[in-house]
């Protein structure tokens, strides 16, 4: 049973299933970059344990379970919604169809989902919203694992094209260092530039 956090009753699953679909993204604050979500059907057969909110373990443990999830999963994909898709729909509108992408993506298809937050993302199949559900249900911490490895690995490759952006270090968020690099730099043009930091930036051109 996933463990929950103390101010939390225990997780009521409307679904009794094996084609439960965990979904969660990564990425909203940052500010530069995609938007990256998760789905995972984890197998009930083939539990994976260690499985919790990717913002509690170390990056050397999200990447072996990453590993562990996609080997033993029933189904996972990772899907995104670009910068350039969160300044024209919002940053809210972007994920949840970086959410619905990962949720059709998946092969064999999910029946319900389990999607972090207090919204599903307005995808077809039916669901409940969890609030914490990463640290709540496997899945939906599976899900975020996934998303965040992946989308760490995007501001490495980042960081090897733009090293004077620290990119590695902040994973985009608007750390000092970040503003401080966009202030001496410019935005690039993977930047969002919906984005107040980013706006105030290139207002300055």
């Amino acid at each position: 049973m996933p463990t929950k956090p103390a101010d939390f009753p225990p997780l009521v699953v409307e679904y009794a299933g094996d084609f439960l679909a965990g979904v969660d993204e990564v990425g909203r604050g940052p500010l530069v970059g995609s938007v990256v979500a998760a789905a995972v059907i984890l197998d009930p057969k083939a539990p994976i344990v260690g499985l919790t909110d990717s913002k509690k373990l170390t990056a050397r443990r999200r990447e072996s379970l990453d590993v562990l999830i996609r080997e033993h999963a029933l189904a996972f994909a990772v899907a995104e919604a670009s910068a350039e898709e969160i300044d024209t729909l919002n940053i809210y509108h972007a994920t949840h169809l970086a959410m619905r992408r990962a949720v059709d993506a998946l092969r064999p298809q999910a029946e319900y989902l389990l999607v972090d937050g207090n919204r599903l993302p307005g995808h077809a199949l039916p669901g409940q919203a969890v609030v914490r559900g990463d640290a709540r249900h496997p899945a939906i911490a599976a899900a975020s694992i996934l998303a965040k490895v992946a989308r760490d690995a995007q501001m490495a490759e980042l960081d090897l094209r733009y090293p004077e952006y620290g990119f590695a270090r902040h994973k985009g968020y608007p750390t000092k260092e970040h503003l401080a690099a966009l202030e001496a730099h410019g935005a690039l043009a993977e930047h969002r530039k919906s984005f107040a930091p980013v706006q105030r930036q290139l207002a300055l051109l």
